[in-house]
């Protein structure tokens, strides 16, 4: 069945708020009126003068450069709205802003597709699936005994929404327990949550290690060689956060030692060029950084965007404040 369009926004005054929005606005259902709508994805020529924009949606995916390209302009911005998870990419495009302008990301958006993908990691590594694809290219029965995720101990390092989400789908699969790990320790109705500082006490007793936390000053590097040492010989690190979290040097010497095993939605650099040697590490499995970018993405994010833009609208505290620039 054919679905209805849905409506575009009825005609605004000329004096009204820009929204430039990476989606068509005729495609995004409950946008409220009262605001000129400018579609742009990131190509070289700009909808409308970039000085009038109020509310900036950040293209999804067209990389850090086109995200910031426009905001040395937009002298009358409110909002910067990503539709990621992470907002690092942006940061450095917002020095040169006015006070009083708010960051927000998209939480609620990429939850499922990202701890969907982190646990067909995990399963992925430990049943052994990138060598039963080679085995079929060779027409070789590979069988014998792998690791199950059954009576395994999962880490969970950066429990905001992605790492809770992740933690709902390894429920049926019968973990042995699941640790959570975030930048200070609190409760939740699921257990308490550790601080980073715990992690030297933490990482020698887990089986799996999964990083989902956001990338920033207190995090980047935070996997070097000395968080890699704490693992137990034989676990797994799994990254779907950002690819910087982790020191790749030290992550290449334990690969090629055989001790740990890692399988990589994100990687420093990124994209992996060819000939960098991550690419034939033994024991790991990458993936191109596709944690969020499925059929998910597109009904979430769409519901993000009309309800922060009707908040906005209606002078209303927005959703998923990150900070706030000044």
């Amino acid at each position: 069945m054919t679905s209805t369009p849905a409506p575009r926004p009825a005609p605004t005054p000329a004096t009204a708020p820009d929204v430039w929005l990476p989606i068509p606005a005729e495609e995004i259902d409950g946008l409220p009126e009262g605001l000129n709508y400018r579609f742009w994805k990131g190509g070289k020529d700009y909808p409308a003068d970039p000085a009038e924009c109020a509310f900036y949606v950040v293209p999804y995916l067209a990389g850090a450069e086109v995200a910031v390209r426009p905001l040395e302009h937009m002298g009358a911005v409110q909002v910067v709205q990503t539709l990621s998870a992470g907002v690092d990419h942006v940061q450095p495009g917002l020095v040169g802003l006015p006070a009083g302008v708010r960051l927000c990301n998209a939480k609620g958006v990429h939850e499922a597709s990202t701890a969907e993908l982190a646990v067909a990691l995990i399963l992925a590594s430990l049943r052994g699936f990138p060598g039963f694809a080679r085995g079929q290219d060779n027409e070789e029965w590979r069988s014998g005994f792998y690791p199950a995720l059954a009576d395994k101990s999962v880490l969970i390092v950066g429990y905001g929404s992605i790492g809770a989400a992740v933690e709902d789908r390894l429920e049926p699969f019968e973990c042995a327990r699941v640790v959570r790990v975030a930048r200070s320790a609190r409760t939740t109705a699921r257990g308490p949550v550790h601080a980073l500082d715990a992690l030297p006490a933490l990482l020698p007793e887990a089986d799996v290690v999964v990083l989902t936390t956001p990338l920033n000053p207190s995090t980047q590097g935070l996997v070097g060689a000395e968080f890699l040492a704490a693992m137990r010989d034989g676990a797994l690190l799994v990254n779907v956060a950002r690819g910087a979290v982790v020191d790749t040097e030290a992550l290449l010497a334990e690969l090629t030692s055989g001790r740990l095993r890692a399988a990589l939605d994100v990687t420093d650099p990124e994209p992996l060029p060819a000939g960098h040697p991550l690419w034939h590490a033994p024991h790991v499995l990458i993936t191109p950084h596709v944690g969020g970018s499925t059929s998910a993405f597109l009904p979430r994010a769409k519901r993000l965007l009309a309800g922060q833009l009707s908040r906005f609208a209606a002078g209303e505290p927005l959703d998923n404040l990150v900070f706030t620039t000044g």
